[in-house]
Formats: C-alpha cells, sequence, structure tokens
C-alpha cells in the first residue's frame, strides 16, 4: 500500500498545538476526568463575552457579507485600521498598507512566506510566541533566537540580539506586549531595538496583539512610531482585546520607508491576493470594535477581573515553595519559573506530562515557547480566582514530591 507522508519542509518545525500533553489531556476527558486548563489563551471558555455592540453589527451585516470583498479587506475596516494606527504615531500610511486576514497568525505565516529563502536568518525573542518560530521555519529561514531577561522584567537582552546579527539576518521580530512573559517593552528598549535595526538596515516585524491589554498604568509604543526611516511590519487584531478569538479578524500595517522593501511588498500583495480574502463578517465589526468604547478597558483597570486575576496567580505562584515569577504587566499570561536543582528537572514536557497525570492541571513547558532551558512554565490566567486557587493547590500539593529521575 503507498503510504503518504508529510512535507519534509515540516521536519524542522516544532510547532505542535497539540502535542503529547494536550493528547493526553483530550484522552482524559474522553474518560470523563476532569481537566484544569491553563493552556490556551482563549477568553470564551471562562465566560469573557465579546462587547453586544460588536455582536449586533455582525448580525446586522451578514447580508451584506456573503460575498468575497477585496483581497486586502474592506474599505470601512481598513480605514479604521490605518485611523487606529495613525493614532499610534505610526507613519506613512495609506489604505494600501493595510491587510485584513483571518487572525493575525495569517498574516504573520504570510509575511514570513513572502519574504524568506533558504538559510535567511530572522531574529525571534526567546521565549517567543511560537508560531514566529515555525512560520519563519516552514518559510525557508533560519530563525535565531536572542533572550529576553527575566531579571530586567523580560525586556530583551540588546547584547545578546546585536551579537546575534550576521550578514544573512533580514528581520528583527519584537513581541510587545508580550506571551508568554506579559511584559511591556519600555520605550527605551525599543528605541535600542531600532537603533541596531537601523545600523544592520533589517525590517522590523511587531506583533502587538494585546497593545490595548495594559494593567497597572503601563502604556505601549508601537515601535513602528520609533522607525520612520525603515520598513516595519506592524501586526494586531481584535482575538484579545474584544474577546473574539474564534471570530478570526486580524490586521498587518505596512509603514515607514517602504523604498526599500518595493519587491518584498509586491510578494506580500502577491500571498494575499491567492488567498482571495479574510473573514469579511468579521471584518465589517472593525470599524464599530476600533471607532467606539467597546474595549477591554473594563477587564484590565485597577478593578477589573483580568487584574485580579493576575494579582492572584502573582501572589499565589510565588507562595509555593520552588516556584517565583516576574509579575505581568499586560496580556492574561505569566511565565513562573522553577528551582530545577531542587526538583532535578532536566525535562520540562516531561514536568508538564507528569503534573497533568496526576494532578489533572494542563498547562505548557517554557520550551514550547523556544526558551533554551528546562526551568519554565507558561499559565494562562483567565479562569477565575477559584479555578486557580484550585489549580496552584494541586501544583503545590504535586511539587511536595516531585523530583524526576
Amino acid at each position: 500500500m503507498k503510504e503518504f507522508k508529510k512535507s519534509t519542509k515540516l521536519d524542522n518545525v516544532l510547532y505542535d498545538v497539540r502535542g503529547p500533553v494536550v493528547e493526553e489531556a483530550d484522552r482524559m476527558i474522553a474518560q470523563g476526568i476532569e481537566v484544569l486548563k491553563l493552556n490556551i489563551g482563549n477568553p470564551a471558555p471562562f465566560g469573557f463575552r465579546a462587547p453586544e455592540e460588536v455582536i449586533a453589527d455582525m448580525s446586522f451585516n451578514l447580508r451584506e457579507c456573503e460575498g468575497y470583498s477585496n483581497s486586502k479587506g474592506l474599505w470601512s475596516a481598513r480605514k479604521a485600521i490605518m485611523q487606529y494606527a495613525q493614532n499610534l504615531g505610526i507613519p506613512n500610511l495609506s489604505m494600501d498598507d493595510i491587510y485584513t486576514g483571518n487572525g493575525a497568525s495569517e498574516l504573520i505565516n504570510l509575511a514570513m512566506s513572502a519574504l524568506l529563502d533558504d538559510g535567511d536568518e530572522i531574529l525571534i525573542p526567546a521565549p517567543d510566541y511560537p508560531l514566529w518560530t515555525a512560520c519563519a521555519t516552514l518559510a525557508g529561514g533560519k530563525v535565531v533566537h536572542y533572550l529576553c531577561d527575566e531579571q530586567s522584567d523580560w525586556n530583551p537582552d540588546l547584547k545578546d540580539l546585536e551579537s546575534k546579527i550576521s550578514d544573512r539576518t533580514k528581520a528583527i521580530v519584537v513581541i510587545n506586549p508580550n506571551n508568554p512573559t506579559g511584559a511591556v517593552y519600555p520605550k527605551e528598549i525599543l528605541e535600542g531595538i531600532v537603533k541596531i535595526a537601523r545600523e544592520h538596515q533589517l525590517i522590523l516585524f511587531s506583533d502587538e496583539i494585546y497593545d490595548r491589554l495594559l494593567m497597572d498604568g503601563y502604556t505601549h509604543t508601537a515601535i513602528a512610531s520609533l522607525a520612520p526611516d525603515l520598513f516595519c511590519v506592524t501586526f494586531s487584531g481584535l482575538s484579545k482585546s474584544h474577546m473574539i478569538a474564534g471570530f478570526r479578524i486580524g490586521w498587518m500595517i505596512l509603514s515607514g520607508n517602504k523604498d526599500m522593501a518595493r519587491d518584498y511588498m509586491e510578494g506580500i500583495k502577491m500571498l494575499s491576493s491567492m488567498r482571495l480574502c479574510s473573514n469579511v463578517p468579521a471584518q465589517s465589526i472593525v470599524q464599530t470594535a476600533l471607532g467606539g468604547t467597546q474595549s477591554v478597558k473594563g477587564y484590565v483597570n485597577e478593578t477589573g477581573r483580568v487584574t485580579r486575576q493576575r494579582d492572584f496567580i502573582y501572589k499565589r505562584i510565588n507562595e509555593i515553595p520552588g516556584l517565583s515569577v516576574v509579575k505581568p504587566k499586560a496580556a492574561f499570561y505569566c511565565f513562573p519559573k522553577i528551582d530545577i536543582e531542587k526538583f532535578n528537572i532536566h525535562d520540562d514536557m516531561q514536568f508538564a506530562y507528569d503534573l497533568l497525570k496526576k494532578e489533572r492541571v494542563l498547562l505548557v513547558q517554557g520550551t514550547g515557547f523556544n526558551w533554551p532551558y528546562p526551568d519554565h512554565f507558561r499559565i494562562v490566567y483567565l479562569p477565575r480566582r477559584s479555578v486557580l486557587g484550585e489549580a496552584c493547590g494541586h501544583i503545590e500539593s504535586f511539587l511536595s514530591s516531585y523530583h524526576q529521575d
């Protein structure tokens, strides 16, 4: 019998949304075992709801959204995105520079495919949102990870970043606010990245999907606003800010010095046209979402649910012997550190698997985010505090006797 195998292009792609830990969790759930899920940043299962006006607008517009849109997106959506970007100080924009997508993830894949040839290098942070590494690798690129410094609130280590640039480097990826650490980069760090990109004439890619999920009075700076002389690509969307992850609506903004990227921009245009267009009903709500007050602000203010859950998990994790965590400033993730000597941990996936089997708590190991050491894991703190408290109790009980062979 003929056997069909996956493309060899996938051989070096480490992104696997399933993985053995998640697959085991699914088996347990199928057997009727309750699993406490702290692994995916999907707001809907935890009681977060989209603003009513957004839902009403999509319902009203459904009959008008039955056909394809322009491959870049609806005029109304792109106009609202352009105005949003202008308010962020992003320079040199036109309507032709805005692309909508089925979430920012689709556009990240498109942007990497249009840019990278075999062996081209791209700098991506560690830890990262692993889709970036997967898409760059699938496109034929060589990913070089620069470190973020836990001792410096998880800000990028600029010396490490610059030391890893070679004559094959094409671009630097910035994830700010950061998934999985919850870091928000100060302006001086972003200016440092821009200075490095300027000296080496590199493209800047910036993933800013969490730019409206800021706590404690922190502010977000779009890195493209600091780099009018460089070519920048900024990604964002409504999945997190408006709690509509399943609607799949994101965008990509091309800005700055376009003369240095004319041919690349043609590649982006070609790939965008090949997929016809993004989800038109979801595009129809962009103008309402960005133009009104429908946002996540109520969740992340001083007394908001996300802020209170962040405060709870931060305190509780630091109370568990052998764990510590930097307080997140944004998003809904934290990235605790494990004392690997205390528990003799050398395989963090095994740690996550053992925790799941014994205590029914599902989380993601740090190496899943391309962190180079087996000493971290990510927690999603979207579940209510009662669930987070129960999960932390299980983690503490597990670690009280855990020791890897």
